[in-house]
């Protein structure tokens, strides 16, 4: 399957599953993420983490919990996950490519550090987004910011109206 747009749909629709997880708050979205790694653009991807928000203690958010998730492995789980003992953590984020159910964050009503930070400091090589973040609670510029930082931001058609419908459960 590769890198095609059916590729792109199983894994934004796995974040979407992941969103589905969240506890529904009125004060934030519902996101899901999925960290993923090709060896190369025709290789199937391999899902090195998920994560979706309010997942782990402390007002989390779905790509911080995914990539706080990859940080976490070992190298023996990282090596069975890709079948290679060669590549080091850094190295595969490089690579790597983050699908999110909606736009990451580039703000952070809390005063937390906002996702789109933390993908470009992880140096994510691809961020596939759901939808759009709409203003409910701020101006979200986080795929300006992604792009600015030499990030490729593209958008996957097809499940926006259920990304959004998925995002605003509980407003």
């Amino acid at each position: 399957m590769g890198d095609n747009l059916d590729s792109h749909l199983r894994l934004l629709r796995l974040a979407l599953d992941e969103a589905k997880n969240c506890t529904p708050v009125p004060t934030a979205f519902c996101v899901g993420c999925v960290l993923a790694y090709r060896s190369t653009p025709e290789s199937e991807p391999v899902v090195l983490s998920t994560g979706y928000s309010r997942e782990l203690p402390g007002n989390t958010h779905a790509e911080a919990n995914a990539l706080t998730k990859f940080e976490s492995l070992s190298d023996s789980d990282l090596s069975q996950l890709l079948g290679s003992t060669a590549l080091s953590k850094r190295g595969v984020l490089a690579e790597a490519d983050v699908y999110t159910t909606m736009e990451p964050c580039s703000i952070r009503t809390s005063g937390l550090a906002p996702c789109a930070d933390a993908l470009i400091s992880a140096k994510i090589k691809r961020c596939f987004i759901g939808v759009d973040e709409p203003d409910d609670f701020v101006n979200c510029e986080g795929a300006q910011k992604l792009k600015l930082a030499g990030v490729e931001v593209l958008w996957v058609d097809g499940l926006q109206e259920e990304c959004l419908a998925v995002a605003r459960r509980g407003h």
